[in-house]
């Protein structure tokens, strides 16, 4: 399982969406084992400023914002609507 960092940023959007810890639990659980995600979560890669970043849907509106940046570490970088991450 790799080891999950957390940035200042996603920590701050975490507690706006706290309710949604429940949500989170199959999603960090597959990204950590390096499992592929389910399509509902519509996982794909970021462009422009968010290159090397990948996004997954918690909710229609509520996206995750992660990087792999090495073998051992999954890296939550952002949380929120796509408005508030200007995505």
């Amino acid at each position: 399982m790799r080891v999950i960092e957390r940035t200042n940023a996603f920590k701050r959007d975490f507690k706006k969406h706290g309710e949604l810890e429940a949500a989170l639990i199959e999603v960090l659980w597959k990204l950590g084992n390096d499992e592929p995600l389910p399509e509902r979560f519509k996982d794909h890669a970021l462009t422009g400023n968010w290159v090397d970043f990948r996004d997954c849907h918690i909710k229609p509106d509520l996206v995750l914002i992660y990087r792999k940046p090495d073998e051992e570490t999954l890296q939550l970088v952002r949380m929120g609507s796509h408005s508030e991450l200007d995505l």
